[in-house]
């Protein structure tokens, strides 16, 4: 699984840019699906239906998103300096030394003018992308190029670093979830959708394709176990974790306790999760059609929306096995 982290962490594809990471996705999944299809945002949908009949049975949607926070081209000045702007939560601390890579394979680093105050958080206004040009005459960048964060995949053991894993981390879970399903009572859908970090888009629009009867997204959460790190008692190695609520959505009872009891019943940890801000394809899941009941599994994620995200490789492979055992048995709520 590890293998799969890296090919998907280490692929390039931002919001609205989708297209790379979903072709690896696709070619993961392909042997185990019944079926796969694009909709009209580019969410790659996946199902899995029971061995009878498909049409009387319960439809489950799983959203994972494949898009990554990233940067836009906004501006190139007549020394070749690129101002940009961010496509998603991109912290401007994260920024100063930073590299990118274009789509068209150039890279860059990320520099900041001079600060008032040298130890100050330099506003995005003041950064700036250096491409090695000395003008904006043939410049390899245009107006409105896209380019993503350029961190490799590090391999810590237990401990996984990697840019991206904000939500390609959920998208190994589901691909990994789906394999491990020989059996499902259920019609489940598999969605690797598009647009999260701008809006959780590609969720809504599927969830209105797909009318699910109820559902749950895959998704890393903040962390609560790093010096001085408050407001939240999620820890890596403890175990995925079910969210009860976050900044844009409350789980429904009916949801959680499934998961809670799947968990106790396979022996499985698990971790209870009260997120204060931020939100998942959940949200958007919960408000098409007349409603869906949903809920979602976190991956507990030092780091988030910087270019060293870590996850704990057994949270991982736990919200796999869980994911098998949701999804194997009959469901009643």
């Amino acid at each position: 699984m590890k293998n799969l982290i890296q090919k998907l962490t280490e692929t390039f594809s931002p919001s609205g840019f989708e297209s790379a990471v979903r072709d690896v996705i696709r070619a993961e999944v392909a042997p185990y699906a019944d079926e796969i299809r694009v909709d009209a945002l580019g969410n790659l949908i996946v199902r899995k239906g029971p061995d009878g009949n498909v049409e009387n049975a319960r439809k489950i949607m799983i959203a994972a998103h494949m898009d990554e926070i990233g940067i836009i081209a906004s501006h190139i000045d007549d020394k070749g300096f690129v101002r940009f702007a961010a496509i998603g939560g991109v912290f401007p601390r994260n920024l100063p030394g930073g590299r990118v890579r274009f789509f068209n394979g150039t890279p860059g680093v990320i520099g900041v003018e001079p600060l008032d105050k040298p130890t100050e958080t330099p506003p995005l206004e003041k950064c700036y992308i250096d491409v090695g040009a000395s003008s904006n005459k043939n410049h390899p960048i245009k107006i409105g190029d896209v380019a993503g964060f350029d961190r490799s995949f590090i391999d810590m053991g237990d401990k996984l670093v990697a840019k991206a894993m904000d939500d390609r981390i959920g998208c190994a879970v589901a691909i990994e979830a789906l394999k491990a399903l020989k059996s499902t009572p259920h019609n489940v859908f598999f969605v690797f959708t598009t647009q999260e970090e701008v809006g959780t888009r590609g969720a809504e629009t599927s969830a209105y394709g797909i009318d699910p009867d109820l559902g749950f997204s895959i998704d890393v959460t903040m962390w609560g176990d790093s010096p001085n790190q408050r407001g939240l008692d999620v820890h890596l190695g403890k175990g995925p974790a079910i969210k009860i609520k976050d900044g844009g959505m409350l789980s429904d009872p009916r949801i959680v306790n499934w998961m809670i009891s799947s968990a106790d019943k396979a022996k499985l940890p698990y971790q209870r999760e009260v997120l204060l801000g931020g939100t998942t394809d959940a949200r958007a899941m919960q408000l098409v059609r007349a409603g869906v009941p949903v809920g979602c599994i976190s991956i507990p994620c030092r780091y988030v929306h910087s270019p060293s995200e870590m996850v704990d490789y057994r949270d991982v492979q736990n919200a796999v096995k869980l994911i098998d055992v949701m999804l194997s048995g009959p469901v009643e709520i």
